[in-house]
């Protein structure tokens, strides 16, 4: 009995793999020092719940499903590499264009014909102040990216280098590259991308290659290394210089001060709770106790650098906002708030550019939402897991 009861003894000891670790090894773990008692995913999750659900009403459990779960990326071409190789390579593997194979081939065509509705509702843009004479976007259609179809899963392989050293295609979310798309960049325009790090869309946006002159800023320094090591690995350094492109690290807000009446074309694409991170990740997730304050001043930063970007445009010229959340507060509100401010404050009218064509264009790709109040939303969907992003155009009249 006594040999049976030894055998049970060291038999839960070799259960307890600390028994073969040292003592002077052993740790024990603390949980007030190790892990926060309420995790910053937990939180955020918390709040969408709260806010969300009655929002987005009975698509939320969807959207959140879709949003926990692995999200799908879009293999952006570099049209400044050798892409004859790397078409085919996608083209392969059952990737295909969803810029240049949308639903059907005469689908832009007859979005674009005379007498198609330009306003998604008529009596929300008359309350802020918007008349509706603002024809819809054209699409660049150098801009390529090749998407997985819907339901697949599939992962891209890391880009290589061409002989020149030009990586073949940049990996983001398919939907980021909707803002450049709807910019409606045109030859010989001057753009400004107020927080452009870390770079998808100012890529997104040289890929249209009728880019007269390109200012890119982001405030944080480190953020702006960052992107000049993307455009170093996609862009020829003759496009790099200070004729072609600027760089800067300048304070968005402050742009109205610094180059007023400029740009042709701004991209305005803030800091915001980047929902499905937030969600996913605990690290630099803005739901952490410590950076409340900072989460609940967004919908001012944001106002703030969308009035810089529209005091940076010239009369005549185009503005997009752009935020990677699903919050009305961060999306809608902040776009009516921009508006009114602009107009009292610095006397500049703005007309809200229609969306839906894109949207229509490309419905076959992105799940949207249904009758936005302002502006257009790509909701998570798991038969095509892109976003949320949010974009709304507005144009400054002269």
């Amino acid at each position: 009995m006594a040999a049976l009861m030894d055998t049970r003894i060291l038999l839960r000891k070799i259960k307890d793999l600390r028994c073969l670790t040292p003592r002077r090894n052993r740790v024990k773990a603390k949980w007030a020092g190790s892990q926060p008692k309420y995790p910053a995913t937990n939180l955020a999750l918390q709040n969408f719940d709260a806010t969300y659900s009655l929002q987005l009403g009975e698509q939320w459990p969807s959207v959140r499903v879709s949003m926990l779960c692995e999200q799908k990326y879009g293999a952006l071409v570099n049209n400044f590499a050798t892409t004859e190789g790397v078409i085919a390579d996608l083209q392969s593997q059952g990737c295909r264009d969803f810029v240049c194979q949308p639903v059907g081939v005469g689908a832009l065509e007859r979005l674009q014909a005379p007498g198609f509705p330009l306003h998604d509702n008529p009596s929300t843009l008359e309350s802020v102040g918007v008349s509706q004479h603002v024809a819809p976007p054209r699409l660049r259609t150098n801009i390529k990216c090749f998407v997985f179809p819907g339901g697949d899963i599939s992962r891209f392989k890391p880009s290589r280098p061409d002989l020149y050293g030009m990586l073949g295609y940049y990996l983001m979310d398919a939907a980021s590259v909707l803002p450049a798309l709807a910019l409606d960049v045109q030859e010989g325009h001057s753009v400004l991308d107020v927080c452009a790090a870390p770079g998808g869309k100012t890529l997104a946006l040289l890929q249209t290659q009728a880019i007269r002159f390109l200012c890119v800023n982001d405030i944080s320094v480190s953020r702006t290394y960052r992107l000049q090591r993307v455009l170093n690995s996609y862009v020829p350094k003759e496009l790099l210089t200070e004729e072609r492109m600027r760089i800067t690290s300048f304070d968005g807000r402050k742009w109205g001060e610094i180059e007023r009446d400029t740009f042709d074309r701004v991209l305005v694409d803030v800091p915001c709770t980047t929902d499905r991170h937030s969600a996913m990740e605990d690290e630099n997730n803005i739901f952490k106790r410590a950076r409340t304050k900072e989460r609940q001043r967004l919908p001012q930063l944001q106002t703030e650098l969308l009035l810089a970007g529209i005091e940076a445009v010239r009369p005549g010229g185009q503005v997009l906002y752009s935020t990677c959340s699903l919050s009305q507060l961060q999306n809608e509100y902040v776009v009516e708030r921009a508006m009114h401010l602009a107009r009292e404050e610095h006397g500049i009218s703005l007309q809200v550019v229609d969306l839906r064509p894109i949207t229509r264009l490309f419905k076959d790709t992105f799940h949207f939402a249904p009758d936005p109040h302002l502006g257009q939303l790509v909701l998570p969907h798991l038969t095509a897991n892109f976003g949320p992003i949010y974009m709304c155009k507005l144009q400054r009249l002269n």
